[in-house]
């Protein structure tokens, strides 16, 4: 991801609450608790961080989803 990317305003194409969240991971990398992931909904655009422990068990959500200070116009 390049820094223009970042800095890009988000455009969401479906209402926050209009619809379930479709998450895919933009990046990882293992800590001491398990694999944390940075994770973007493909809907909306709105991004959360999860944390998978150590295990088979599916990742869980650590942080709650935000549409980033760039959608603030800030």
């Amino acid at each position: 991801m390049t820094t223009d990317q970042l800095h890009q305003p988000l455009t969401p194409s479906v209402p926050l609450a209009a619809h379930e969240h479709g998450w895919v991971v933009e990046s990882a990398h293992h800590t001491s608790q398990g694999r944390l992931l940075y994770v973007r909904c493909t809907g909306c655009g709105v991004r959360r961080v999860d944390l998978q422990d150590q295990g088979d068990r599916p990742p869980s959500a650590i942080s709650r989803p935000t549409r980033g200070l760039a959608a603030l116009g800030q």
